[in-house]
């Protein structure tokens, strides 16, 4: 395959992956070429299984069709070493049984709280310590980025859960996750998750309220 349409289709799939569902228009400007190029992208990730499409209805008029990602093309983007992941925390539970987990988790819970903590310092405003925070979280392959809400709150995004197998059999993973966030952003934050990828959701989002005061 030539280089620029492997390019072009691996794009469409890292905009689907991190945008959601989209139109083959908005695909077009997003990447700077035809729809026509487009879908013409889209027809051979659809061969290949890696798209589909569903017809949304708004008003008069054709439908809108809108292009998302398949299971195999939410495959693309990597559980980092899964099997080898899942089959170590089986043995951990087998032979240490449920506290062995806890305090396995717990472990974990330890290290990335020092770790963020050493990127994130809390003296800055909010949005520092967000960019600080997503650039640390897309560096493990969450590719994670941050965004202001029409109410003044924020919202903090991950396309990708690069330990979603490890996360599926051991969900206290995604618990001390949140856990850690809470701690590492401060106490004059309040962090809710809103969606979760175990839960159905094509990402995880977390909704930040900052409650700055001033000196």
């Amino acid at each position: 395959m030539p280089t620029e349409r492997r390019d072009s289709q691996e794009h469409i799939l890292y905009l689907l992956k991190t945008k959601g569902p989209l139109t083959a228009q908005s695909l077009a400007d997003a990447l700077g070429i035809t729809a026509m190029g487009v879908r013409q992208h889209l027809k051979r990730l659809a061969d290949d299984g890696l798209v589909a499409h569903h017809d949304e209805h708004s008003g008069v008029g054709r439908p809108a069709r809108h292009w998302s990602l398949t299971s195999r093309g939410n495959d693309r983007f990597p559980d980092s070493h899964a099997d080898l992941t899942v089959s170590l925390l089986e043995s951990v539970r087998h032979v240490f049984g449920t506290k062995g987990m806890d305090k396995l988790i717990d472990a974990r819970t330890r290290e990335q709280t020092k770790l963020y903590r050493d990127c994130v310092d809390r003296r800055h405003s909010i949005e520092k310590r967000l960019t600080a925070l997503a650039e640390q979280r897309s560096a493990e392959g969450y590719m994670a980025e941050w965004q202001r809400e029409d109410d003044g709150a924020y919202l903090l995004v991950e396309n990708h859960c690069p330990v979603r197998a490890a996360a599926q059999f051991c969900q206290g993973l995604c618990r001390s996750e949140l856990e850690v966030f809470r701690d590492v952003l401060g106490k004059d934050v309040e962090v809710e998750r809103t969606d979760h990828l175990l839960a159905g959701a094509r990402r995880c989002a977390y909704r930040i309220v900052w409650f700055f005061q001033s000196a």
